[in-house]
């Protein structure tokens, strides 16, 4: 794997956003939640290969950024490998690690800040040494590297806990940490994604070092899919789930000891599911297929979706993260691939949204 450790990424481009403009809408919010205004939106990654599935976070006053590249597309492929970028002002980025599987490709990278360490958890597909046709949810299996600084790294490590279980997005509570595993029922075997769907349940796995994980709650028992996870101080815990099979997003909601959940659809599918708290609301982010699709960001009131903004997206995109800078502005990283490059072909690249509250 080639390395760009130290070397500085600057902007690649800048686009200031327009209410209806071409690049990207902001949308009326009235009684739906606080307006957003999007000031810009800028490419900060591109290296001619896909990059894709996003975080953000905040880590020892530093912001990092997180992702996966690889050359040879989205696919599954053993060439895949996670990048983590830092910067002290969101502006110029900095690589700090980069990191690969052997015989396995790393995507949906997400950050989990515990006990002190700075944790880039990853799912991985079994590749062998080629890229393969067919692969199994059976033979899936957590890594994680961390740091204590962000800039001295650990791991791989395999997570003792997940396998069989395609791990996406953590959180913490009460000295604790939990993350969301999908898994087959029975790890049954399947034939087509049709038949796999289904079959599909989400498990809520927990962790007192981050390194070691063990089944809490299944808050999805068909159809699960990309969950996030938002604790509040009673731990009671809210959750965004995209539902398999292109079904329409559910919020999940359950109290300690999280064995009993309570669900609800919401009015249309989210891909790559975000949930934060913006000050004292609930941000919700990810790709809206109702049209072309595009990374679209809400605000969750009352177990409704309130769209504020449409950012500049197409094709392959969507899997934000998000930081608060302050009580009024705040970050989204997301990919898209609706830009070209150089030579007319599909870029696939990261951008980052910066957003501000206009009602404060």
């Amino acid at each position: 794997m080639h390395s760009l450790i130290g070397r500085v990424f600057r902007p690649a481009m800048v686009v200031v956003l327009a209410v209806g403009g071409l690049n990207g809408q902001q949308l009326a919010t009235a009684a739906a939640g606080p307006s957003v205004r999007v000031i810009s939106v800028r490419r900060v990654f591109h290296n001619g290969e896909h990059n894709a599935f996003t975080d953000l976070c905040r880590f020892q006053g530093q912001l990092y950024l997180t992702f996966r590249s690889c050359p040879d597309g989205h696919g599954v492929h053993p060439t895949a490998s996670i990048i983590v970028l830092t910067s002290q002002d969101g502006d110029q980025w900095e690589q700090v690690h980069r990191f690969h599987v052997p015989l396995r490709d790393t995507r949906d990278p997400h950050f989990l800040i515990f006990r002190h360490k700075l944790f880039v958890i990853t799912g991985t597909w079994y590749c062998g040494q080629s890229s393969p046709k067919r692969y199994d949810m059976n033979e899936h299996l957590g890594y994680a590297c961390w740091s204590e600084d962000g800039r001295g790294w650990h791991g791989p490590q395999m997570l003792e806990g997940t396998y069989g279980h395609y791990v996406w997005r953590a959180a913490t509570y009460g000295g604790k940490a939990y993350l969301c595993g999908r898994r087959k029922r029975q790890f049954a075997h399947t034939g087509s994604r049709a038949e796999r769907d289904p079959l599909v349940q989400s498990a809520m796995l927990e962790s007192e070092d981050g390194l070691v994980w063990r089944k809490v709650a299944l808050f999805q028992e068909t159809y699960g899919d990309e969950t996030a996870f938002l604790f509040e101080e009673d731990g009671s815990v809210l959750a965004v789930a995209r539902s398999g099979g292109g079904r329409n997003a559910q919020v999940c909601r359950s109290r300690p000891p999280y064995n009993q959940w309570q669900r609800k659809d919401l009015d249309r599918y989210i891909g790559g599911p975000l949930l934060a708290r913006w000050n004292e609301h609930y941000l919700v982010g990810g790709r809206k297929t109702i049209g072309p699709a595009r990374t679209s960001l809400y605000w969750l009131i009352n177990d409704e979706l309130h769209e504020f903004a449409e950012l500049p997206s197409g094709g392959d995109n969507s899997y934000p993260g998000f930081v608060q800078l302050s009580p009024g502005r705040a970050l989204v990283s997301y990919y898209s691939s609706h830009q070209r490059d150089e030579k007319d072909r599909t870029m696939t690249a990261i951008y980052l949204a910066e957003l501000e509250l206009e009602d404060r």
